[in-house]
């Protein structure tokens, strides 16, 4: 177990409380395990009847996985081929396969810092799941600023997304909030920070047969304080979708170069920024992804995550961005000219590590 997360139950509900404040609650192994055994006891228990997810913090939900720690085991092994990488990873995406599956209504309250692998423990399946939302929320999978992609089931609930926004999200990395998560299907419902005690106190003590019914009917009167019709997404929508269409990451930057739009230029030097080989590579895990199970989603990533270490490019991102922040990144290839298509696909052919998970056979 871990010391981050705190399990309790509590009116047959189950409490997930990240814990790990100073690290905007990243993931750790310990924490990816804690929680994965908290929902595998309780799926069996019938005295738990839901899950609710939340931090401890009004600063994070969580921040994604621990990059720091990506960084010290991967270049401690040659071409990252670590065990506790794949550790690491294959539990992670167990984990996010799981709660995409739980029988159990799953609810996660997204107060602050959502991103990368905070993603992936929130967006549950949608049969069971709701995804509560805050003026706090900063959402995002900007796994391509350091030499990744938006893995943890990102191609699937990206590619899931209304026209070409789950491209944009995920080719830029654009941080949102409540509004547009709302509006891009990436949230249920809204809630004030303001009304969160009350929202624990009701779960506590609601005795409701249908409880994301009883939440939706909690959170009514704040609809009015969020507009999804007006959020950024959605008046920069007919542009994204002109923008981000077809298969090519080349004809996309081009047709940002030869739009005179703001939108357009911030988006393109906000393009230039990350890694040229990981931008191609998010595209085609994009629409390989639309037409595939999460389950088949969560396969291909894992195979994709292996060549991003092997490749080296996760590596010197994160010591780029978070080890030596220099914020000067040396891609290979520098220039989204110089990548080429069998570098693209080389992503997804199939790549086995020294060390075998037991998990393995799950997802990949």
């Amino acid at each position: 177990m871990s010391e981050f997360v705190v399990t309790s139950v509590k009116n047959h509900i189950g409490f997930i409380t990240l814990d790990r404040p100073k690290a905007l609650n990243s993931l750790s192994l310990d924490m990816v395990r804690a929680i994965t055994a908290s929902l595998l006891l309780w799926r069996d228990d019938d005295d738990v009847r839901a899950v609710f997810v939340h931090s401890s913090s009004e600063k994070a939900f969580c921040a994604g996985g621990d990059i720091r720690f990506f960084y010290d085991v991967g270049t401690a092994t040659p071409k990252g081929d670590s065990a506790l990488l794949e550790d690491f990873f294959t539990e992670e995406y167990a984990l996010n396969h799981l709660i995409h599956f739980y029988p159990k209504p799953y609810i996660s309250l997204m107060n602050g810092v959502v991103m990368g692998g905070g993603m992936g423990i929130a967006q549950a399946g949608p049969d069971c799941s709701l995804r509560i939302v805050t003026e706090r929320t900063k959402m995002a999978m900007p796994e391509v600023n350091i030499g990744l992609f938006p893995d943890v089931g990102g191609g699937y609930f990206l590619s899931h997304t209304p026209g070409q926004i789950g491209t944009y999200l995920g080719l830029t990395g654009d941080i949102i909030g409540a509004a547009d998560a709302l509006y891009a299907g990436l949230a249920d419902v809204f809630i004030p920070t303001s009304e969160i005690p009350a929202l624990i106190d009701f779960l506590g003590n609601n005795e409701a047969a249908d409880l994301r019914k009883a939440i939706h009917e909690f959170a009514c009167p704040y609809a009015a304080q969020v507009e999804p019709s007006h959020s950024k997404l959605a008046t920069q929508r007919a542009e994204i979708d002109t923008l981000f269409f077809g298969d090519s990451a080349k004809d996309i930057t081009q047709r940002l170069e030869e739009s005179d739009s703001a939108f357009a230029q911030t988006t393109l030097a906000t393009m230039a920024k990350p890694s040229p080989l990981l931008i191609s590579v998010t595209l085609e895990q994009l629409r390989r992804s639309a037409s595939m199970s999460v389950s088949d989603c969560l396969r291909m990533e894992r195979t994709m995550v292996r060549h991003c270490f092997k490749h080296g490019e996760v590596l010197e991102g994160v010591r780029a961005l978070v080890v030596d922040k220099d914020n000067q990144p040396q891609w290979s290839p520098a220039n989204l000219s110089d990548v080429t298509r069998e570098m693209v696909l080389d992503f997804f052919s199939p790549v086995w590590p020294a060390y075998a998970h037991p998990l393995r056979s799950l997802i990949g």
